[in-house]
């Protein structure tokens, strides 16, 4: 396994919220990947004395743990224990039940000699390329259904979030790792992967300079932190005129891509 691993912050004043790490056993033969991004909520008004940083953190953290030890646990289960455990972690400090409790989105994998796990959960992006080239995006587009003039109000928003008919994010609750999008490919199937949050994403999604096997191509040629420097060139374009086509200017983009080597 070889990786590459890059992120850079929205706002560099303010601290980074997506969480990332990639790890492998010493003996070799299998490994993990895990994505996340933080909710950035209105400032002060989540309920929680906790940063965003601090639930990534924690929760990443315990997602790591428990997607390389935990063998005998499918990825949703793996999910609901890691929610849980964060939960605890602030129960007594925070209101839990508010609805913009510290929540982030989620991009699993993991993989040993015979198969690769996914899950998405939220608008982060997996993507699967094969021993042919061809590339796979593994996506959850519940976010992407929701009408963008939605979205810009907060009230609407918040009555579709972790919501049946809106979209899921990883909170208090861990019933809504049922709700993560999951599968299994062989592992003869896959020789590389990359996950990218949607800051890294808008290279694709936002700005159409590619599909999703150009964006491989170019974190292939270039580097994770390649692809991340094209993003903030295309978002500094589109400031220069009038910045039309987002309306958040930068994100936090995060991607990490790994090699994984002959099936």
């Amino acid at each position: 396994m070889r990786s590459d691993v890059a992120t850079l912050p929205g706002n560099p004043e303010r601290p980074n919220e997506d969480w990332v790490a990639a790890a492998q056993p010493a003996s070799g033969g299998g490994g993990t990947v895990v994505l996340l991004d933080g909710v950035t909520p209105p400032a002060g008004d989540d309920g929680c004395v906790h940063t965003v940083p601090w639930f990534t953190a924690r929760l990443g953290g315990s997602l790591t743990e428990l997607s390389a030890s935990r063998r005998d646990m499918s990825l949703a289960g793996i999910l609901s224990l890691a929610i849980r455990r964060t939960a605890e972690a602030h129960r007594d400090t925070c209101d839990l039940s508010h609805v913009r409790t510290p929540q982030a989105t989620v991009v699993l994998a993991r993989w040993d000699e015979t198969s690769v796990e996914h899950l998405v959960l939220s608008d982060s992006v997996l993507l699967l390329e094969s021993p042919d080239g061809s590339v796979r995006a593994v996506l959850d587009d519940r976010l992407d259904r929701v009408p963008d003039e939605v979205l810009r109000s907060l009230a609407a928003t918040d009555r579709l979030r972790n919501r049946e008919g809106g979209f899921f994010t990883a909170a208090a609750d861990p019933a809504v790792a049922a709700r993560a999008v999951t599968g299994t490919s062989p592992r003869a199937e896959v020789r590389a992967l990359a996950a990218l949050t949607d800051g890294a994403s808008r290279w694709v999604e936002l700005f159409g300079e590619g599909d999703w096997t150009d964006c491989f191509g170019v974190l292939r040629k270039e580097g994770t932190l390649g692809l991340l420097h094209r993003v903030r060139a295309l978002e500094a374009a589109d400031a220069s005129a009038g910045g039309t086509r987002r309306w958040k200017p930068h994100d936090d983009a995060t991607a990490v891509l790994v090699e994984l080597g002959a099936g």
